[in-house]
């Protein structure tokens, strides 16, 4: 008989597959000229505020004590009204495609903060709040 652990793993090795990939849009280039996208499937709209994944690819990939950062995944939300953002996780890979996570951080309580000019967190403020 399986025990609940096996039967939590076989469901999500079944289920993987059917979660959707991201589908990244590149929106701009910070001003130090990394890459910046958005998942188009993260972006959800409530009011004034904008909740997104947005991705950033570094040219060139960054060294740190804990290993290579060579892109990073940023899941936060975005107050349009006030153009001020707040993150929720971020995580930083070994590769460009997100799959070799080499550093994680997730803020229990995320508080909003301006978006600093050429940064991804500005470029990705203008882009999701802009006019639709």
């Amino acid at each position: 008989m399986p025990t609940a652990t096996t039967s939590l793993l076989l469901a999500a090795a079944l289920l993987a597959p059917l979660a959707p990939k991201p589908r990244w849009t590149e929106i701009g280039v910070t001003s130090s000229g990394n890459h910046v996208s958005v998942d188009s499937r993260s972006v959800k709209r409530t009011g004034d505020m904008v909740s997104a994944t947005v991705r950033v690819v570094f040219t060139p990939v960054v060294q740190t004590p804990k290993g290579p950062w060579a892109s990073s995944q940023t899941k936060a939300t975005f107050d349009c009204a006030k153009k001020r953002l707040a993150a929720k996780e971020n995580a930083y890979f070994a590769d460009t495609d997100g799959r070799h996570l080499t550093e994680r951080t997730v803020n229990r309580m995320p508080g909003y903060g301006p978006a600093l000019n050429g940064s991804m967190g500005a470029i990705a403020l203008t882009w999701l709040c802009r006019a639709r």
